[in-house]
């Protein structure tokens, strides 16, 4: 069995509202016998087609799997719980994000917007940072399939004291290499009094294989995972949570151009101003088999790559740019993982249990923070449910959607040019504000047009000149 990704076109659907279910309907997600479909995202909406790319289970032989239920499976919810304030925020993994694209560098800002709610749900790309992660403590640390899952309102989340944490270390060769994630786990028991007590060698290896997309994402291809389905199965009773490390096989010179090279902008006519940097090579693959895990076994799991070789362990490659310097003073790049699990919380399937009061399912959740121009299926989740989403332009990535052609409700789709005026407009949303009420000019109410009747007062301003698709807050 392994993990894939496929990519192709789909007609824009004008004027359609029903997005999920005209993609659950399209013939090129009906995928062969034994093939899951686990990760999809559009990466450009701007030519008059999709251009879409999917991450598939290609099960093999091994039939026994479950298979997990449909990723375009959506029950919208009835209403929206508001007596607590509930964010999710999302960097996709492997765009080459400017604020979180490389080394946990959107841990300030998911700090700042912590700060503006009373809990934030966001994912391991966003916080983990190599042997560092300064989550805030109201900060759930969800995988992003299940965050995906929560937004479709099929899965729901119950916040946990503490869970054992399985740990699966690849059998490197370099005996320094596997010592280095044995004693991190030790120290995250001893220093953080963390429950992973329990760890596996993996053998035969998994095979993880970069590569990137047409769109410039970084993906890849997963192998050899039989060895690893069947730890996790025959332990499935003895653990909460289950963090892999493991090698992540890129070319070398790639390797070392990434964390050497600076970033670099420039300008294109059909997208204005975008990243021209290298996508950090190793978290697309690692959100494929994470996605790939999550789904079958409904556990909360994270991935920290290992290092190749002790040659490039040792290696010197001067200092770091900022963004990735937590990947220069690290060791195993494993307790951001043991940190984040340690108190990831339990994945609840059973609708029946979404009412419970310790369950967060998708009536609770008050707004969407992207970076402007991702559309994937959190994005549609809360376009269908008339979610807030708050897109910030300031963090250039790899896509090339335009938000503001989907059917927006009014007052629904932010524009912001950072993440502290999307804190603001989060605190807006939470003080029961609406964000155009503190900006100026204040455009004077629509007064309806009665049929027979003129009419009457002031001439009418245009109401969503400040909350508009596509426009600024």
């Amino acid at each position: 069995m392994r993990l894939v990704e496929c990519e192709f076109d789909l007609p824009c659907p004008t004027g359609h509202e029903d997005l999920i279910s005209y993609l659950a309907g399209q013939s090129r997600l009906r995928l062969s016998e034994g093939a899951v479909p686990l990760r999809f995202v559009i990466t450009s909406n701007i030519d008059g087609h999709w251009h879409c790319e999917l991450g598939v289970l290609e099960r093999g032989k091994r039939s026994n799997l479950r298979t997990p239920e449909p990723i375009f499976s959506f029950r919208p919810r009835r209403f929206e719980n508001q007596q607590r304030f509930t964010a999710v925020m999302l960097v996709p993994t492997g765009i080459g994000a400017l604020v979180g694209g490389h080394a946990g560098d959107a841990a300030p800002a998911a700090r700042l917007l912590a700060a503006c709610a009373d809990t934030l749900i966001t994912h391991p790309n966003v916080i983990n940072a190599a042997d560092i992660n300064e989550m805030s403590p109201n900060t759930l640390y969800v995988e992003g399939s299940v965050i995906t899952r929560l937004m479709m309102g099929t899965a729901g989340l119950a916040p946990r004291r503490s869970n054992r944490i399985l740990t699966i270390i690849d059998d490197h060769e370099a005996p320094i290499i596997r010592h280095n994630a044995v004693n991190s786990v030790n120290a995250a028991r001893a220093s953080a009094g963390i429950a992973c007590d329990q760890i596996e060698i993996l053998s035969p290896r998994l095979t993880m294989i970069t590569s990137h997309a047409s769109s410039g994402r970084a993906t890849g291809v997963v192998e050899n995972m039989d060895g690893l389905l069947d730890i996790i199965e025959r332990s499935r009773a003895e653990f909460d949570a289950v963090a892999i490390t493991s090698v992540v096989h890129m070319d070398a010179d790639e390797q070392e151009a990434y964390f050497g090279e600076p970033a670099l902008m420039s300008d294109d006519a059909s997208h204005g101003e975008v990243l021209r940097e290298r996508v950090n090579p190793f978290g697309g693959i690692e959100a494929l088999l994470t996605h790939c895990l999550s789904s079958l076994y409904d556990i909360p799991t994270a991935h920290s790559p290992m290092y190749d070789s002790v040659e490039i362990m040792n290696s010197d490659v001067g200092e770091y740019e900022p963004r990735k310097a937590a990947e220069a003073v690290s060791v195993s790049f494993l307790h951001c993982v043991l940190k984040g699990l340690s108190c990831s919380p339990a994945i609840v399937t059973d609708p029946a249990l979404f009412a419970h009061r310790s369950v967060i399912c998708n009536a609770d959740l008050s707004c969407l923070i992207i970076p402007d121009g991702c559309i994937g299926l959190p994005t549609l989740a809360a376009l269908e449910q008339g979610m807030p989403v708050i897109a910030v332009k300031g963090n250039k990535n790899a896509m090339r959607n335009n938000l503001g052609a989907l059917p927006w409700r009014r007052d629904k789709l932010y524009r912001v040019e950072n993440y502290w005026e999307a804190a603001g407009v989060m605190m807006a949303l939470k003080a029961g504000v609406p964000p155009c009420a503190v900006r100026r000019p204040l455009a004077a109410a629509e007064l309806a047009n009665v049929e027979g009747r003129e009419k009457q007062g002031s001439p009418v301003h245009d109401a969503t000149a400040l909350s508009a698709p596509g426009v600024h807050v």
